[in-house]
């Protein structure tokens, strides 16, 4: 969707700020027992850290590789535009996902010797949430939003 660096930039920055907050808001809410309202604004005090983490690992690693991986069975002008999205999706959530809990388990687990368990307890409730969260809710809004932002650039 994107077509000049300031509109990846724009809709790399909304993608990880959705994913980030959904993300957050689901594992306060397993750690607290269930949703409350306050967990609401509390998400706001590790968006930023955990949303440039997002960015550089989005960038770096994940994005690349997912795009690779998904390209292996979609192709871009052949196949159906939402057969493309879906599959580069899921691929970033299979890359993004694991390297996400690993950080939050880093972050806030305190796991001492009990990295990898936790790490993975972490990755495997998250796996289910985050591919619902991008598929079904963050990757329709913010391709709603990156559409409104730029609807001029992108009819041209």
């Amino acid at each position: 969707m994107p077509k000049t660096k300031f509109q990846e930039a724009i809709f790399t920055l909304l993608m990880a700020i959705t994913m980030v907050y959904g993300m957050e808001l689901y594992n306060l809410a397993l750690e607290g027992g269930g949703l409350t309202n306050e967990m609401f604004l509390l998400v706001f005090r590790d968006l930023a850290l955990m949303g440039a983490i997002v960015i550089f690992l989005e960038k770096l690693i994940a994005g690349p590789i997912a795009q690779k991986l998904a390209f292996r069975i979609v192709t871009p002008g052949e196949d159906k535009p939402i057969f493309v999205i879906l599959s580069i999706s899921a691929f970033t959530v299979c890359m993004m996902c694991p390297m996400m809990s690993a950080v939050a388990t880093l972050l806030f687990k305190h796991p001492g010797t009990q990295f990898f368990s936790i790490w993975l307890e972490t990755a495997a409730k998250n796996f289910p949430m985050a591919l619902c969260w991008q598929i079904f809710f963050a990757g329709p809004l913010v391709r709603f939003l990156f559409r409104k932002l730029f609807s001029k650039q992108l009819a041209g």
